[in-house]
């Protein structure tokens, strides 16, 4: 139960602490006095979105926190599962920052807005007055009735089923869109890769060809030089070889008494071996050039190959095609291989389909079962809410597809009278039955639920009278098990309470504030004979204010 809530530079809100009770509690207060900026400010720790302009001083945080009493509602496990400190008595606090930054804690611990809207979820309900409108929903009309039958483990089970089989349905037809794709694109990437296959690149191999175009070009020019070179070294009388020789002879003639020329000439002879050698590679290399058209041809035909692939590639060396080769070849394979892909897809989504189905037919069966006491109980909350000929049923269609929900689209159906058909309720309920009506939903919702705490806004709208009074037992009853606290104008309800707090704007300094206190056993009557009356009150309402209070 909510046992503490604070409220800092909220609105009209200075500083303002409010200490709830178990039981009944009742907020009376004057149309704008501040009870809907209450439960704004709470709505904060209920992880509802942050805006700057609740700051009531724009350089001031806002803080919003709530203390909660969790003993003996099993939520350990949840706390533990997100790395968070459990307490009975756990505080949950929303900070906002003059930047209009956000920050949630529990018990001190930075959270994210998921697990505090996840954990609040299970301690506390607001009713306003909007979600009357909720009653047309299917969504909620299904939420109501899976509470009501205990769904919530199946329905829990069955989403993480759902979510693999959305999951698996979208990557099925993506797939299939880029296998469709791909095969259209097939017979273009095998050609290139066959054309790049039948090329039998070699590394590097275009280095070596464009050196071979230049011999092969320059052939006769290179033999002719070649030889001009071997005749002016190696031939009979003029070699520079013959020369080197008859050098090396006339100065190893002076060697017995000219010490240097023993030097000399065996430099003039290393001279002579190293250009002899020379010679002969001269000459071994000329061997090897001829004038061969066709190689030139086949050579030139081999780069401009090589080349055009370059271009059509939009790369520059020869280990670039081979690499775009390689890439072709793993894309052909992928798309040679997508209809194993498909199958093997279809078929995991066909198990999770199967799967989903049992779970959504199981749910479907609980539903159904679990109607025809749903529609009773509802039916007999109506009658003591002053509807004794109300009629009430839960009409069930079968879905062609699955949905977040299951297999089921459920329409809740209502006549307010005698001899009047069962319709649509959002088209024949009037506000006042709608309220009613959503009372009904909402005290059998929190019993099942187990929720500590229930906040009803306005649940009274469109009723008075002995309606009113009987609206009044109803949600007292709902306080026996769990705390209510109640915003009401009505001082039929408003009596019922074990705890009234009374919101009222307080005038001080030109400033308007928004303040809220307890009243004690005199202030209660006065406050309950004003809704009956008005400001000026009679004898008359005093005396019905305290037989209110005293029954």
């Amino acid at each position: 139960m909510l046992k503490t809530l604070l409220v800092q530079n909220y609105a009209l809100i200075d500083t303002l602490e409010i200490d709830f009770h178990q039981g009944l509690n009742i907020i009376t207060g004057e149309t704008g006095a501040g009870k809907s900026i209450l439960l704004g400010a709470l709505g904060l720790i209920l992880g509802n979105r942050a805006e700057i302009s609740v700051l009531k001083d724009k350089s001031k945080p806002c803080v919003v926190e709530g203390t909660f009493n969790l003993a003996g509602y099993s939520l350990q496990d949840f706390f533990t599962e997100n790395d968070i400190e459990y307490a009975d008595l756990t505080t949950i606090r929303r900070h906002i920052n003059p930047a209009g930054k956000s920050r949630a804690f529990v018990n001190e611990l930075p959270v994210t807005l998921t697990i505090l809207k996840d954990l609040v979820g299970q301690i506390i309900d607001i009713h306003s007055q909007h979600q009357n409108l909720l009653l047309a929903n299917g969504n909620f009309q299904l939420s109501v009735l899976d509470s009501f039958t205990e769904n919530a483990q199946r329905l829990a089970a069955y989403r993480i089923t759902f979510l693999k089989y959305r999951e698996l349905t979208n990557e099925l037809t993506s797939l299939r869109e880029k296998a469709s794709q791909a095969k259209a694109d097939l017979d273009y990437l095998q050609f290139q890769l066959n054309q790049l296959n039948e090329a039998k690149l070699k590394s590097g191999e275009e280095v070596e060809l464009e050196q071979l175009q230049q011999q092969l070009s320059h052939a006769e020019e290179i033999k002719t030089n070649l030889q001009t070179a071997s005749t002016l070294l190696n031939s009979d009388e003029t070699s520079i070889l013959m020369w080197l020789k008859e050098a090396g002879a006339s100065v190893g003639k002076i060697s017995h008494f000219f010490p240097a020329a023993e030097e000399l000439t065996q430099r003039i002879e290393s001279c002579r071996v190293e250009l002899k050698d020379v010679a002969q590679e001269i000459d071994l290399q000329n061997e090897k050039i001829f004038l061969d058209p066709n190689e030139l041809e086949s050579v030139t035909q081999r780069l401009d190959m090589i080349l055009t692939l370059q271009q059509k590639h939009r790369v520059s060396t020869v280990n670039e095609l081979i690499e775009v080769r390689e890439r072709l070849s793993i894309q052909v394979d992928e798309i040679t291989n997508y209809d194993h892909m498909l199958d093997k897809k279809a078929s995991q989504l066909e198990e999770v389909t199967q799967q989903a189905l049992k779970q959504a037919n199981e749910i479907s069966s609980i539903r159904k079962a679990g109607s025809s006491k749903f529609q009773e109980s509802i039916k007999s909350l109506l009658t003591q809410l002053g509807m004794p000929y109300a009629d009430f049923k839960v009409s069930f269609e079968s879905l062609n597809d699955l949905r977040p929900q299951g297999i089921d689209k459920v329409t809740f159906l209502f006549s307010a009278n005698k001899q009047m058909p069962l319709n649509d309720l959002s088209k024949v309920a009037s506000g006042g039955e709608l309220s009613r009506l959503m009372l009904s939903l909402k005290s059998l919702m929190v019993k099942t639920k187990g929720l500590p705490t229930i906040i009803l806004d306005e649940i009274d709208t469109g009723v008075s009278g002995e309606v009113a009074d009987k609206v009044g037992n109803i949600i007292s009853d709902m306080a026996k098990s769990m705390q209510v606290i109640n915003i009401t104008h009505l001082p039929q309800i408003a009596s019922k309470g074990s705890h009234h707090f009374l919101v009222y704007k307080d005038q001080e300094n030109n400033l308007t504030e928004t303040r809220i206190r307890l009243l004690n056993s005199t202030e209660r009557v006065t406050e309950i004979a004003k809704m009956l009356s008005g400001e000026k009150i009679s004898e008359a309402a005093i005396t019905n204010a305290k037989h209110l209070l005293n029954s």
